[in-house]
């Protein structure tokens, strides 16, 4: 079985998450690195991709500072949504050359991986037609938006465990007007540990995607590009000191 370093960042900046994917992003996708699947939280922020409209920003861009909220506008399919504690983020860091070479049935397998995860906790979930992401009912539960250049995958799904929700009435979620969010805890009445579903996550991920996730650092992954750096001046050095 194929293995994938698993990182849990906790709860990280969105700025900081979206510059670490993006190096190891590249490193990936020079053949440096394996499979790599991210898990963050983030403080509030609210996100734009680049199908979207800042319209669906309900409120003045310059007022969302006032409420603690950031606002980004990245690289990722889909329109705006937001990030916040209680929330659980996947940045696959993937190969799609290992994987299919096809990006809907990507977005297909992400979607089936909180399927499967939401039904272990007695949630029926579920694909609404024409829409990306997870819905419990009429309700979203998870979004799903992805980055794809030389087969390698940034960004991917945000799943609403025990968030705070009320941000996402300041924006028109996913594009869809009068769009409903649900989340874990409101659907199962009662809080529920992120870490547990975390765990249940990692399971359905490796059982959709036929692979081992072994933890890993971010230290230890970056490794390979600090040795790289090394070799490259001593070949400089080499090529320098010659005749």
């Amino acid at each position: 079985m194929r293995s994938c370093s698993l990182i849990d960042l906790g709860l990280v900046p969105y700025a900081d998450a979206l510059t670490l994917q993006r190096r190891l992003a590249a490193l990936r996708a020079e053949e440096r690195l394996g499979d790599i699947l991210l898990l963050v939280e983030h403080p509030p922020v609210i996100t734009l991709g680049r199908a979207g409209q800042k319209a669906h920003l309900r409120i003045p861009e310059s007022s969302l500072a006032a409420l603690g909220v950031e606002f980004y506008e990245v690289e990722r399919g889909g329109d705006m949504t937001c990030h916040g504690p209680g929330q659980l983020v996947g940045y696959p860091i993937l190969n799609l050359a290992d994987h299919g070479r096809d990006v809907h049935r990507y977005l297909r397998q992400l979607e089936a991986v909180l399927i499967r995860m939401l039904s272990g906790f007695g949630i029926t979930a579920g694909r609404s037609v024409g829409r990306t992401g997870v819905w419990v009912g009429e309700g979203k539960i998870a979004s799903v938006g992805i980055h794809v250049s030389r087969w390698v995958t940034r960004h991917g799904f945000a799943l609403n465990v025990n968030m705070n929700l009320a941000p996402f009435q300041l924006i028109v979620p996913c594009g869809i007007q009068d769009a409903k969010v649900t989340s874990m805890a409101q659907e199962l009445s009662g809080p529920i540990s992120i870490r547990e579903v975390a765990a249940a996550l990692i399971r359905c991920f490796e059982a959709e995607f036929g692979v081992s996730l072994l933890p890993a650092s971010v230290t230890g992954l970056l490794d390979v590009e600090s040795a790289a750096a090394v070799g490259d001046r001593d070949n400089a050095a080499v090529v320098g000191g010659v005749g």
